[in-house]
Formats: C-alpha cells, structure tokens, sequence
C-alpha cells in the first residue's frame, strides 16, 4: 500500500519526468509537428528515415530543454500560478541546481543530435538557443512573449527543412510563417486559462495584451495558418486528398474559435482546445504526406 507522505512526496525520477514534461506528451508533440510538416514537405513526401528520427529525437530534447529552462526562470513565479504551482522547481521538489543539470543534459542530447545535420542546419541549432532561453524573460519585459515562443517554434521548420535541402526556398519561408501564425494561436489559447494569475503576479502575455478581442486575434492567427497553407497546396500542386485534411484543420479551427467566443469564460476548455491543435497539426502532416503527387 502506498503511504501517504510516498504521494505527497514524488521520487526525484518522477520529480524530472514532470520537469520534462514527459507526462504531458502533447505539448512535447507540438513542437514535433513543424519539424516533420518541413521534413516531408522538403523531402517531397520521401525524405530519408535518418533525417526523420534526428528531426524527432532532436525536437524532445529540444522541447525538454526549453521546458527546463522556463522553469528555472519562473520559479517563484509558477508557485503563484495556480497551473503551474505544482511544478517541480515551483514547488522546491527539485533543487535549482539539479534543473540547472537536467537543462545541460536536455541541451547537450539536442546539441549531439545537431553534430549530424548540415552545416546550415547546425548554425540555425545554435541561432535558436539564445531565443528559446530567453523566452521564458520575454515575459517580463515584451508585451506579447507568445510571438518569442512562435519564433523558437519556427526554427523548427527552418532547421528541418535546411536539414534536408541544404538551404532555405520560399516554401520554407511560407511555411515557417505558418508555423509562426499557428504557435500565436495555440499559445495564445494556452495563455488565456493563467490570464487572471499573470495580472496579478505582473507579467506578460497575449491574452492579456489582445484583452477583449483575444478569440479575434486567436481566430485571425488561425485563418492566416490556413491560408498560407492553402497557397502551399496550391503552388506545389498537392492532390485533393490535402484539400480534405486541410478543410477538416478549418473546420476545427472554427470550432475553436467559437467555443473563445462563449460570454462565460469559466465554461470555455483552453486544455481541449491546446490539445486539439495537435490532432490539427497530424492531420495537416497526413495531407501534406499524402497530398504531394
């Protein structure tokens, strides 16, 4: 039988498992997400399995990274948040220094994982480190820090897609820009449920910052997303099997945004809807896997 203070008190290999998130896998999964949309989209539905399990193994350790780090940055910010006070740094289950030796590890793995990319590709590694540490700061000083998040997001697509061309074509830009609308979308949804916390600890966030006209400015980032991956389709020529996964990505979309929409706030599931846009996203990668003749 499992005591009581055994509960209370996780063993420290449970402790970092939350620490990386790993016992939330859709937020793990929608890092993922661009990286394969740019790997299969630059490899023209073909790209070399290497490549494929690199681009995984380095977006987790990636992510675990970045989690990490926001973690130690936010630490006696967390423990205010009602989501986040359970966290292990927030609430002192794990030492600073030990997340300190988790976060070079996570980025060590993902430095590692770099050494087998091209050139392009492992510069573009290294250019994305300085954002994604200071994204978890952003918050502090920038009134929109979702947009530094989308930016680290966007590495994703430029480093897989130069991963497997060598370079970077106006398809991956139009992708990267996609990627960036979307993460402005989900993250904003994601802020929405700590909106009432981060006014009163004092710190940033889009939710706060689009006030009254968030589920707007959520619905406006999604319907640019899809756009943009509608010019995709068209340009490159993708079969209507793409246009059918896209069409099902827009009608859950709407779906979203009129569920933001609802007048009463408290009935409105920002966790369903975050982790939706992860289902939206494997269905966009099936199109474009399928989608590409």
């Amino acid at each position: 039988m499992t005591s009581t203070s055994e509960v209370n008190n996780p063993s420290t290999l449970e402790s970092v498992i939350k620490l990386l998130r790993w016992d939330k896998p859709a937020g793990r999964l929608i890092l993922m997400i661009p990286a394969l949309w740019a790997v299969f989209l630059a490899g023209e539905g073909k790209p070399p399995f290497s490549l494929v399990f690199i681009v995984i193994l380095g977006s987790l350790a990636t992510s675990a990274a970045g989690c990490v780090i926001n973690d130690l940055w936010d630490r006696n910010i967390d423990n205010k948040v009602e989501r986040t006070k359970k966290r292990p740094l927030a609430s002192r289950a794990l030492s600073v220094r030990v997340g300190i030796v988790v976060f070079i590890v996570s980025l060590g793995c993902a430095a590692g994982l770099a050494f087998f990319l091209n050139s392009l590709s492992f510069w573009l590694c290294v250019a994305s480190v300085p954002v994604i540490v200071c994204y978890p700061l952003a918050k502090r000083v920038f009134p929109v820090p979702q947009l530094v998040l989308s930016i680290a997001w966007g590495f994703a697509v430029l480093i897989s897609w130069s991963a497997v061309t060598g370079g970077l074509s106006a398809n991956a830009w139009i992708l990267w820009a996609a990627t960036v609308l979307w993460t402005l979308g989900f993250d904003t949804v994601y802020a929405m449920s700590d909106k009432e916390d981060d006014l009163k600890v004092g710190i940033n966030s889009s939710a706060i910052f689009f006030g009254d006209f968030v589920a707007d400015a959520v619905g406006l980032f999604f319907a640019l997303t899809a756009g943009l991956f509608a010019y995709l389709g068209t340009i490159n020529g993708f079969s209507f099997l793409f246009g059918v996964a896209w069409a099902i990505a827009v009608i859950l979309w709407v779906g979203q945004y009129i569920e933001l929409r609802k007048p009463n706030a408290d009935s409105i599931n920002y966790g369903g809807i975050f982790g939706q846009n992860v289902t939206i996203g494997f269905i966009l990668l099936l199109g474009i896997f399928v989608g590409i003749r």
